[in-house]
């Protein structure tokens, strides 16, 4: 974490883009900075829900790819574990002291299911997905050969249309390998419908969601009558989690987006109409990008392009600004329309990012800024470990 790094070796501008106790304004661009005030708020509000509702919070790893705010997300929030995609991920988030750990995703080369097999060994309970029969065997041998226990969840496809059994008598019949496998224990469903959470109106998120609580419910009863009770019920994610938590089924949600927001989650609306970045929660991480040209009139260009954030799920949002816009993206620059020619050379532009998960996964640290000071600089722990 931040308070045990010694920053006297780092130079500023090549090794990192700010330095603790410095002015906001001379934070190098481009970068990530996270408004603390913004995102505790959004991490205490999540932990309360959950709270208040009878739910596990696991956060999203994949999305924020740091040991330092999950961290927060524990201590702040209450979250009980964190979710991963990866094998290397998860390893990241082990060796920097979390001690539960879900890989939400399927392990099936030899190498990594050996890497997953070793990790109960640094103190972390560790849990997989699991939607094939032939994996349970090639996930207990590496667990019998390492002396550790990998608890499993069964994936159900529920509408996603990605990994997952998809009838109950498949599910059972993993889930009874599972219990029967030495070094291996069930422990219930992985039930994450992802096609559905961006998309922008409440009712048609409501209707996917429901044929996903049904099928869900139907197979846990199943388990149930086999005699296998699943443990864990987990998915959940920032357009899905009050279904889910409201559904009498759940009893875990793996919401991550909802401690930084971004441009594409924000367009999506409540059961009220609203914009969930107007209310719901608050944009806490931003490109922080300058103003490098202004050659032609009612344009500018700022030095964030597609290597400070990703494009795939929409251009970025000038944040509290409604007089200019980001308008095209290339490799290295932004063009900004300024019809009136407001901005001027080396001003400082946060950008709301169209997806906060590839953006993060570009840079290599986080600026926390508190009152226009930095407070602190975080690693971005899991960046690049993608295998």
């Amino acid at each position: 974490m931040d308070a045990k790094m010694d920053f006297a070796e780092y130079e500023l501008g090549y090794d990192v883009p700010a330095l603790p106790g410095m002015d906001e304004a001379a934070i190098q661009t481009p970068c990530l900075i996270l408004d603390l005030h913004a995102l505790e708020r959004n991490i205490r509000k999540m932990g309360e829900y959950a709270k208040a509702h009878g739910m596990r919070h696991r956060s999203h790893g994949k999305m924020h790819k740091s040991v330092d705010v999950q961290k927060l997300q524990e201590s702040l929030g209450g979250a009980a574990g964190v979710c991963c995609q990866k094998v290397s991920e998860a390893e990241a988030f082990a060796r920097g002291g979390i001690r539960d750990i879900l890989v939400s995703n399927e392990v099936r080369d030899p190498v990594k299911i050996d890497r997953l097999a070793r990790l109960p060994h640094s103190g972390a309970r560790i849990t997989v997905c699991v939607d094939d029969l032939a994996n349970v065997a090639d996930l207990s041998a590496a667990a019998a050969r390492h002396g550790t226990v990998l608890e499993c969840l069964v994936e159900i496809e529920c509408g996603g249309e990605r990994c997952g059994v998809s009838t109950t008598e498949q599910a059972v019949e993993i889930a009874s390998a599972i219990d029967a496998a030495p070094g291996l224990q069930f422990s219930g469903l992985q039930a994450y419908q992802g096609a559905m959470q961006h998309l922008v109106r409440y009712e048609e998120r409501k209707a996917k969601l429901e044929i996903a609580i049904a099928a869900t419910k139907a197979v846990a009863e199943a388990l149930r009558r086999q005699g296998l009770e699943p443990k864990l019920i987990s998915g959940g994610g920032t357009g899905s989690y009050s279904f889910e938590s409201n559904s009498g089924v759940y009893n875990e949600l793996q919401c991550g987006s909802y401690a930084f927001m971004d441009a594409d989650y924000g367009r999506i609306r409540d059961e009220n109409g609203n914009r969930i970045d107007q209310g719901e929660w608050e944009n806490a991480l931003f490109v922080l990008t300058s103003v490098m040209s202004h050659a032609k009139p009612g344009f500018a260009v700022c030095d964030a392009g597609l290597k400070a954030m990703s494009a795939e799920s929409g251009l970025p949002v000038v944040h509290g600004r409604d007089d200019v816009t980001y308008v095209n993206v290339s490799d290295e620059h932004g063009v900004i329309e300024d019809r009136e020619n407001v901005l001027r050379i080396n001003e400082k532009l946060k950008l709301v990012p169209g997806h906060c998960d590839p953006t993060c996964n570009l840079h290599d640290w986080y600026v926390g800024v508190r009152d226009g000071k930095v407070e602190v600089v975080w690693p971005i722990s899991a960046r690049g470990k993608s295998y």
